[in-house]
């Protein structure tokens, strides 16, 4: 199996699969003489056990059925609640007369357990405690019709808790955004192997806890099968920062400058300056506007910083860096363009973000770096694209493709699920809290980033590493005191912990 996607695993990612992949993958479990009618069983009875973990008082349940596996799987489910003595309200969105093969099958397994079939119509009610969402798997594209649309109203506007079998309905699960409308589940039970769409966009915002089960099939074994991306974990943090050798120094640690804060536009740069320090750099240098010098000493003295008027200023500070960001507070005026183009004249790793992404597309297209990570949100996607931001997030992960074929390097498409593209393939991270929408988060993961390419990390592995970290952060902040008020200030130390190796969650003041 020396081919296999196992062999390219490191530990801390799991792979993320297509939805046609699966499906090939379920084609040869049948073909393999696994039943299908039997795979089906497994499936729902997987479902059944999560659903009454999760929700153990649950007396009566509603299952909404399609017409496909996805459906019969619904159909299974509900048997199997029936005969456990659970009132089961059971809605079909297909007639039964063009129900076939294994879904027909497991409809009559519903029947012979007494579950009473109930053709969806609009204005039904919906009875039970918990709601089975078993209406559409994923093999969903394109737009909802009417009915099924109604469905999921209902289901949203009911309140109650809903499990998703395999994919929330409506949710794409090649990553791929919804329509107008999907099902918010509590908690997705998915089957055979994990999915990209599932973390990604609009899947992360639905999806609520993903369980994987991968139903006794194991995905990696196909060496022809590769994942299209790999979910990272925190392990891989461990994996990839083992504890430093006792007789390390500075100099080993690499000198990383950080371009931004044009007058009027500190705050950002400084942020990412201190981000930088924290994420372990040997030193830091920071080139800003001359008025924000007194403020990046008074809030961090172990950055360097140098005030410059004209970029002129700017190459000799850049002959000891091993790494260059630029693009905080770097502004769009003359300033940030002229410092910006001194930088894309040198050679340096780069980290690019913020202005800088934008003055690369307004008056620095076409360029094409293999040594820089490019860090958009998707306005400035769309803008490096010449496409609409509405366009980035209808595709996230294709999105993210094109801009590293394009651009070269490294990508880490922001979001939720932000995406790292880079030569080896597509990762995700599905970390991160709504509280970390606020100004400057992304200054600090541009510091986080330059910090570890300063330390030796190979550009890809830093952002991933990076991003992963500054998500887990911002999880960790927002355990401790909320998500509403979180600041982009109060991750750069939980981000410290987390990069340390020998830094318990528990146990902050951890040592060696």
């Amino acid at each position: 199996m020396s081919a296999s996607a196992r062999d390219l695993m490191h530990a801390g990612q799991m792979p993320l699969f297509a939805a046609d992949q699966v499906r090939e993958l379920d084609r040869r479990a049948i073909a393999g003489e696994i039943d299908g009618f039997a795979l089906m069983q497994r499936a729902s009875g997987t479902a059944w056990r999560w659903l009454k973990a999760r929700w153990p008082a649950t007396r009566s349940l509603t299952v909404l059925c399609g017409g496909g596996n996805n459906g019969g799987d619904g159909h299974v489910l509900a048997a199997l609640a029936a005969h456990e003595g659970r009132r089961v309200q059971r809605y079909s969105l297909v007639p039964r007369e063009r129900l076939s093969g294994d879904a027909l099958r497991a409809a009559k397994m519903a029947d012979a357990a007494g579950v009473e079939w109930h053709d969806w119509q609009s204005g039904a009610p919906i009875d039970g405690e918990v709601i089975v969402d078993a209406l559409l798997g994923t093999g969903f594209q394109g737009e909802l019709r009417p009915a099924w649309a109604d469905a999921i109203h209902a289901i949203r506007d009911s309140g109650r808790p809903v499990l998703a079998i395999d994919i929330p309905s409506g949710i794409n699960a090649d990553g791929a955004a919804a329509g107008d409308i999907a099902v918010r589940a509590d908690v997705t039970v998915t089957f055979i192997a994990d999915k990209l769409g599932l973390y990604t966009g609009c899947g992360a915002a639905h999806c609520g806890e993903v369980v994987v089960e991968p139903l006794g099939l194991d995905a990696l074994a196909h060496y022809d099968i590769r994942p299209i991306a790999w979910r990272l974990a925190p392990q891989y943090l461990t994996e990839m920062l083992p504890a430093r050798p006792r007789d390390t120094h500075k100099g080993a640690l690499g000198f990383a400058g950080v371009i931004g804060g044009a007058p009027g536009y500190g705050g950002a740069a400084l942020l990412a300056a201190e981000a930088c320090a924290r994420s372990g750099a040997g030193r830091v240098m920071l080139a800003t506007a001359p008025e924000h010098v007194t403020a990046s000493l008074v809030r961090c003295p172990e950055v360097m910083v140098r005030g410059l008027i004209h970029a002129t200023q700017l190459p000799p500070l850049l002959e000891s860096l091993s790494v260059l960001a630029i693009g905080p507070g770097l502004s769009l005026d003359s300033w940030g363009q002229a410092m910006l183009q001194c930088a894309l004249e040198q050679s340096l790793p780069m980290v690019v973000d913020a202005d800088a992404l934008n003055l690369l597309a307004s008056r620095f297209m076409g360029m094409q770096r293999d040594n820089w990570i490019l860090t958009p949100h998707p306005g400035e996607a769309a803008r490096l694209l010449g496409c609409s931001v509405a366009e980035v997030e209808a595709d996230r992960p294709t999105a993210a493709r094109q801009l590293q074929s394009r651009l070269g390097g490294v990508v880490v498409l922001k979001g939720a699920g932000t995406l790292i593209c880079g030569p080896r393939g597509l990762a995700l991270c599905p970390y991160g809290n709504p509280g970390m929408a606020s100004g400057g988060m992304g200054d600090v993961l541009t510091g986080l980033i330059t910090g570890l390419v300063a330390q030796g990390l190979e550009l890809e592995q830093a952002a991933q590493c990076a991003v992963l970290a500054h998500a887990l952060a911002g999880d960790r902040a927002a355990r401790q005191a909320g998500e509403r008020g979180l600041l982009a200030s109060d991750l750069a130390f939980c981000a410290r912990i987390l990069i340390n190796p020998t830094m318990g969650e528990e146990d902050a003041a951890a040592t060696r």
